[in-house]
Order: C-alpha cells, then structure tokens, then sequence
C-alpha cells in the first residue's frame, strides 16, 4: 500500500493493522482497500455529532455514488458530497474516493460493490434508530455491517489463492468480529443511544450468540491452508477469542501486553 494510506490504516485499526501489513500484495492493497473503505462509512454511521437522518442521506448518497463507479472512476467521486462536512467528518471518510482506487483494478469492483451494499444498510438502520428487538434483527444486522465482509474476503482468497470456502461459515467469521465488538463496546455504545442487544437479553445471551457464530468462524479456519488468506484471519479471530474470555471472567478488555503475546503466538 502507498505510504499516506498505510499511516492511516495505522491510525484507524489496531485489530486490522498487523495482518493487513504481512499480507503480500497485491492481496495487501486489496484488504487495505476494502478496510479503509468500510471503515470510511461506518465513521458516518457512529458519528457522535450528526442526525440520523444526515446519517443517513450521506450513506444513501455515497451507496448512489459507488453504485454508479467503475474501476475507472476519479478520486475526487466523493468531494462535493463531503464538502459541506470537511470539518466534521474524520479524514478516512474524506478520502474514500482515494481509497476505492487503492485496491487492485481486476478486484476493485467487488470492493466498491460491497462498500455500497454495506453503505445502503447503514442508512436502513439509521432510519431504524439502530433499534434490534429479536434474535433474526440481530443476525440482519450482523450480517450487514460484518458477513458481508466475510464473503468479500472469501472471494478475495479465491481471486489471489484460488481457495473455495463455504459462504454460511465466511458469514460466520464476519459476525463472530462483529458480535465480540457488540460485547466490548456495549457501555460505549449506551452513551450515543444504541443498544445492539435484542429485547430481554442479558450478557450470557450475547456470549452464547457470539460463540455460536465462533464455531462456524473456526470451521471457516480449516478450509484456509496455511499461506495469505489463513495468516490474515488468524489474528483477528484469536483476539475475538481472547477477548471473548476475558469478558467471561469479568475484564473488559484485553490489556496490550494480552494483544502482544496473541500477536506473538499467531505469527511465531
């Protein structure tokens, strides 16, 4: 990845930062891509100082936008969208015109497909108040903002190691991120307003949910073999592990020193 985009990617991601930078490209600038780029409209739909319903005309508009792109289109695709909230909006959001063309040419399009999808998602639930009531609203919501993400990165594996995995396990890794970040940030969350939890269930309930969706994560695990695609997943699912048990037994987070030493261990 070009330097200014790596110096950003350091500055959004812990989780992300250290498999994305040991992938080789072009793999490395197509996960980077596709990273910053959802990252990008996810900063719009957690933006702490706008109205749901900016919220939700920005991500309507860039799903508009991206829908219309092509692996050709300017960098500058988003720039009168964005003007009016130059001082508002993080800079990862400013630049996601830029940060679509990172990603390869012969990948770019699923990038920019996906973006979008999510991007029109995110403005549903804005509309919606983020309000999840029941079990199927959780597994929509999961699957929007993180399952997706899991099948862009299976037809990545397929596009630069020629590797098949099943779709319902690839969803499975997306939402066990997904649901362990439920988990950390819950009291974060309740201070905007939002509570991902569906009616009535407690702490247990989430932890069940999460290492449900675990199990069809570490069987998504065994189809990867040991190369790029396999080294870029293993951090992040041990780190939704090792945070899954440290919130079992009462911490709320894991320490650095904790997140050193499963970085040690994944890459030894």
């Amino acid at each position: 990845m070009i330097a200014c985009y790596v110096k950003l990617l350091a500055t959004t991601s812990r989780t992300f930062l250290v498999p994305i930078m040991k992938a080789p490209e072009p793999l490395q600038s197509a996960i980077g891509s596709a990273y910053l780029c959802m990252r990008a409209i996810d900063e719009v739909e957690d933006h702490p100082g706008l109205p749901d319903d900016i919220k939700e005309r920005l991500l309507l508009e860039i799903t508009h936008r991206l829908r219309a792109a092509d692996v050709d289109s300017k960098a500058n695709l988003f720039d009168s969208l964005f003007q009016p909230f130059e001082q508002t909006l993080p800079e990862v959001t400013l630049k996601l015109g830029e940060l679509m063309r990172v990603a390869p040419p012969d990948i770019r399009s699923e990038v920019i497909q996906t973006t979008a999808d999510m991007a029109e998602q995110m403005a549903a639930w804005s509309r919606r108040g983020w309000n999840l009531h029941t079990r199927e609203d959780l597994d929509l919501y999961t699957f929007d903002v993180a399952g997706r993400v899991g099948l862009l990165l299976s037809k990545m594996w397929k596009w630069f190691e020629n590797i098949t995995t099943s779709e319902e396990e690839a969803i499975g890794f997306g939402r066990t991120l997904q649901s362990v970040n439920i988990l950390r940030n819950r009291n974060e969350d309740a201070l905007r307003g939002v509570d991902y939890f569906p009616d009535g269930w407690e702490m247990s309930d989430m932890m069940g949910y999460a290492r449900t969706q675990m199990e069809l994560a570490d069987r998504y695990m065994t189809r990867l073999p040991r190369g790029a695609s396999y080294d870029f997943c293993i951090l992040p699912l041990a780190l939704a592990r090792e945070t899954l048990d440290a919130l079992d037994n009462g911490k709320e987070k894991l320490s650095r020193t904790d997140v050193m030493k499963i970085v040690a261990t994944c890459y030894k």
